[in-house]
C-alpha cells in the first residue's frame, strides 16, 4: 500500500509505476551458515500438471470494502508491491503465502475476492484481510487528514481508496532491494525471477503465479545467477542480505516479524545493518510491511512536496540524511501516527498519469512541476 506502490543515498529515485488503465537488522550468536547444496536452476513451468491449474472466473465474495476504502487501481500499480498482476480491467491477482487470490471491483465499486488456490479457505481470507489492512478505516483517517490540511482535502476528492498494504516482510524487503535506482519494467522482471523460485500455484489470465520462495530457497541462489538474470550490482545485496538473515539466532523470518513490535527508529537502524539497505529502503519496508504507519520514505519528490507545503524554510537546501529526518518529522507533526498513509496519497497525486485527473485548481502546481521536468517515482 507504494514520494515520493529504498535509499542508499538520499537522492535516489523510486521507480515510476505503470499508469493504471482507467485512472489515467543486530546481534549474532551461534551463527549457522546458509545451506551449501549447489543451487538448482530456476524451475520451468510448462509441464502437464500446470495445465490443470489454469483458473477461470467462478464465484466472487465481497471483501466488505467500498471503493473509497480500497481502489485497486490506486493501490497495486503505484509502487508498493511488484508481485500483483493486472488480470482484468478492474482486477488484480497475486499470492499471499500459499494462497492465490484475485481482487476486482464490482459494478458498484465494491471490492470482491476469489480464491483460486489455497490449502485453507479461511486461512486465505484471513491472510487477505491482514494484507489489505482492513482493520484500519481509510475514510476516518482521511477525514482527520483533510481537517488538518486543506490541500490534502482537495487531493483526497480525486484519489479515494489509495490504501497502504501490509506485506510479508521478507517479500517486501527483497522487492525493495531490487527497486533501488531502477525502473518499473526491470524491477518487475527481477521480482518475477525471484518469485519463480517458489512453488507454482496456478495460471490466471495467462499469468503464472508462485508462492514467494522461502529464505532457505533463496539461500541456494548465487550472486552469479542473479547477475545473469539482470540484477546487476543488486545481486550482491540480495545474496548478502539473505545470508545475513540466515545468521539471525531466531531465524531471519522471525527476526523481521519481530521488528513490528519495535519503535520506528529501532526498526530503521536494524534494517540498515543489512547489505544494500539505506534509509529510504528501510522506510519503505517499515511502512509497507512492518506496521510502522508513520514511516516516511524521503526522496527528491517527497523533499519537493515537503519544502513546498510543509517546511518551506528548507527550500533551496540540499537533501541530506539529517534533513530527511526533518522532513519525516514535519509529516508526522502534520498528519500524526498515520503520516505514512498521508504521504502515500501525496505521492500518488504526483504521478503524471494521476495529475491529469486533477481540476484546474491545481494548475499552478502543474506548471511548476513542468518547469522542474521531474517524474515521481517509487523504488
Amino acid at each position: 500500500m507504494l514520494s515520493l506502490k529504498s535509499f542508499p543515498t538520499p537522492t535516489m529515485k523510486r521507480a515510476r509505476p505503470t499508469p493504471p488503465p482507467t485512472a489515467t537488522i543486530t546481534t549474532r550468536s551461534s551463527p549457522r551458515p546458509p545451506p551449501t547444496p549447489p543451487p538448482p536452476p530456476p524451475p520451468r513451468h510448462s509441464s502437464r500438471k500446470h495445465q490443470n491449474l489454469v483458473f477461470q472466473p467462478t464465484n466472487w465474495a465481497p471483501v466488505n470494502l467500498t471503493q473509497s476504502e480500497l481502489s485497486l487501481l490506486l493501490t497495486f500499480p503505484t509502487g508498493q508491491t511488484f508481485r500483483w498482476k493486472q488480470t482484468g480491467p478492474l482486477q488484480y491477482t497475486g499470492t499471499l503465502g500459499p494462497h492465490l487470490i484475485s481482487l476486482k471491483h464490482h459494478q458498484n465499486g465494491d471490492v470482491y475476492y476469489q480464491i483460486h488456490h489455497s490449502p485453507s479457505q479461511s486461512a486465505a481470507k484471513s491472510a487477505l484481510l491482514s494484507f489489505l489492512n482492513t482493520n484500519i478505516s481509510l475514510t476516518e483517517m482521511w477525514h482527520e487528514f483533510a481537517a488538518a490540511d486543506s490541500r490534502f482535502a482537495e487531493l483526497a476528492q480525486h484519489f479515494k481508496g489509495a490504501r497502504v498494504l501490509r506485506q510479508d516482510p521478507l517479500e517486501c524487503l527483497i522487492q525493495f532491494l531490487c527497486s533501488s535506482n531502477n525502473n518499473i519494467s526491470r524491477i518487475t522482471k527481477m521480482v518475477d525471477f525471484v518469485s519463480s523460485l517458489g512453488d507454482y500455484l496456478g495460471n490466471v489470465e495467462g499469468f503464472e503465479f508462485h508462492a514467494f520462495p522461502s529464505l532457505e530457497r533463496l539461500a541456494l541462489v548465487t550472486e552469479q545467477q542473479l547477475r545473469e538474470a539482470g540484477f546487476g550490482y543488486r545481486a550482491k545485496y540480495v545474496t548478502g542480505t539473505v545470508n545475513a538473515l540466515h545468521l539471525k539466532p531466531e531465524g531471519g523470518v522471525k527476526w523481521l516479524e519481530s521488528l513490528r513490535k519495535l519503535q520506528l527508529q529501532m526498526v530503521i537502524d536494524s534494517l540498515c545493518t543489512l547489505p544494500g539497505i539505506g534509509l529510504k529502503v528501510a522506510s519503505c519496508i517499515a511502512l509497507f510491511s512492518l506496521d510502522q504507519h508513520h514511516a516516511i520514505p524521503v526522496d527528491t519528490h517527497v523533499w519537493r512536496i515537503a519544502t513546498t507545503h510543509l517546511v518551506p524554510e528548507l527550500a533551496g537546501a540540499s537533501l541530506t540524511p539529517k534533513l530527511c529526518g526533518r522532513v519525516a518529522d514535519a509529516f508526522v507533526s502534520k498528519y500524526g501516527k498515520y503520516a505514512g498513509w498521508a504521504q502515500t496519497l501525496l505521492f500518488i497525486a504526483e504521478l503524471p498519469s494521476q495529475k491529469a485527473l486533477l481540476p484546474s485548481v491545481t494548475v499552478n502546481e502543474k506548471k511548476s512541476s513542468k518547469k522542474r521536468g521531474s517524474k515521481a517515482q517509487r523504488g
